[in-house]
């Protein structure tokens, strides 16, 4: 093996969209579910995170749905602050840097991307490319976001594992070519990842 491919939502960090929806409430006459559903269960959604929805035309279209009344900017702050770590493969990533190519694969819009790239910035800078759906014009599980990612992994596909919390998306990359792991918090990673031969690096002090 010579490229980890990692995504980010639920392996590298964790995530909640109703910490969202608990801030942006406030500004509207809808209950939570009903705000929840047309934020994150419409096709606007999906639209933006394959890149066809500017930040700026999600956020009208959300705010409409939504009847939300707050400005653009509290909006975009409580939509963007939803991460927190997972401690266990943050620690782990700097110990497989430099003997593996690593390279994210995650399904992420614009405004989520910057949030976290910002956020984790001391993890993802030991990938050697960020790669997005929003970027990719496709999210996983579909074909073409693994070809997209497969671009930046300079190796073959049988030289690749992929981590991914949803059983779909890793069944779909081990039908692209990929070793998979459907990674669930708490799991020895570094175990999983020694079932392909991956030797992990000491852990700094």
């Amino acid at each position: 093996m010579k490229t980890i491919v990692f995504d980010f939502g639920n392996v590298i960090a964790f995530f909640d969209h109703r910490r969202a929806i608990a801030r942006l409430v406030r500004f509207t006459d809808l209950p939570p579910a009903e705000l929840m559903l047309q934020l994150y269960g419409s096709p606007i959604e999906d639209d933006y995170e394959r890149g066809r929805l500017s930040t700026a035309e999600y956020v009208r279209a959300a705010k409409l749905n939504g009847r939300l009344t707050c400005s653009d900017e509290e909006f975009l702050a409580a939509f963007a602050d939803i991460f927190w770590r997972n401690d266990a493969v943050c620690e782990l990533i700097p110990r497989l840097a430099g003997r593996y190519r690593l390279v994210l694969a995650s399904n992420t819009n614009d405004a989520h991307f910057g949030q976290f790239t910002a956020q984790f910035a001391d993890v993802l800078a030991h990938f050697a490319h960020l790669a997005t759906s929003h970027a990719a014009g496709a999210r996983k599980p579909h074909p073409e976001f693994f070809a997209h990612v497969q671009r930046f992994a300079a190796a073959d596909p049988a030289a690749c594992v992929f981590i991914d919390d949803l059983p779909v998306n890793v069944e779909a990359g081990r039908r692209h070519g990929w070793a998979g792991i459907a990674y669930r918090p708490g799991d020895d990673l570094a175990a999983e990842l020694a079932r392909f031969g991956i030797q992990v690096g000491p852990a700094s002090r």
